[in-house]
């Protein structure tokens, strides 16, 4: 059992060397409790936090590569950690009785797949409705080998008028990277390249096998 003291200097201290402060615009949850215990449970691994947080109310973050389930327990130690609010996509039919109160609160937006509005414009009529939001998008759009990157996450930041914030996980050195923000110009080709470039020499898979074609290519460069 993980003995939690938030009122210890050196434990605060240590877990604080390894998560960036989140700053003032950012969508934050969470309390000082459940902090403390997901960045303790997080370094106990042998994990870090690499990287500053962009002072951003509005983003669409993304992390790769994606090719295991374990990447949503890292992921969610790490956000709890730094108390960030992420919230990401979920089918409508999901949001009944009893779950709907529980997706509410974890900070899921219900999608229709079968609506006559697309997918960009339902989500970024959401974006619009709050002050602060983090909308969180996998590229690869699965764990398993995909040939390309999805363009969903760049249209709806492109749409929404917002920047895109990069992460990535390294599996070899345990670290997550928080590789900065990028401004979507409408050039999707042009943009991918730019935001691939900076994945360069930051990332490791879980499992290399399943890693997604475009980020084949990168660990060439590394």
């Amino acid at each position: 059992m993980f003995n939690i003291n938030c009122s210890c200097r050196h434990n605060s201290e240590f877990m604080s060397q390894y998560f960036p402060d989140l700053p003032p615009l950012v969508p934050q949850r969470g309390t000082a409790f459940s902090r403390a215990l997901c960045r303790k449970l997080f370094l106990t691994q042998g994990w870090t936090v690499v990287g500053e947080i962009p002072n951003l109310a509005k983003a669409v973050a993304i992390i790769s590569p994606h090719t295991s389930n374990i990447d949503g327990w890292y992921g969610f130690l790490a956000i709890g950690g730094l108390g960030l609010k992420v919230t990401v996509l979920g089918k409508d039919t999901l949001f009944k009785p009893p779950f709907k109160p529980l997706l509410d609160w974890a900070g899921l937006i219900p999608v229709h797949r079968d609506s006559s509005h697309g997918l960009t414009e339902q989500v970024v009529a959401t974006i619009q409705k709050y002050d602060k939001i983090w909308v969180g998008m996998a590229p690869e759009g699965t764990r398993k080998k995909a040939e390309k990157i999805k363009s969903g996450f760049y249209h709806i930041a492109h749409a929404a008028g917002i920047p895109i914030v990069m992460f990535a996980f390294d599996y070899d050195h345990k670290i997550i990277y928080c590789l900065g923000a990028f401004t979507p110009t409408g050039h999707y080709q042009h943009d991918l390249k730019q935001i691939m470039q900076r994945y360069v020499g930051h990332f490791s898979p879980k499992n290399p096998y399943w890693l997604a074609e475009p980020l084949q290519k990168l660990v060439k460069k590394n």
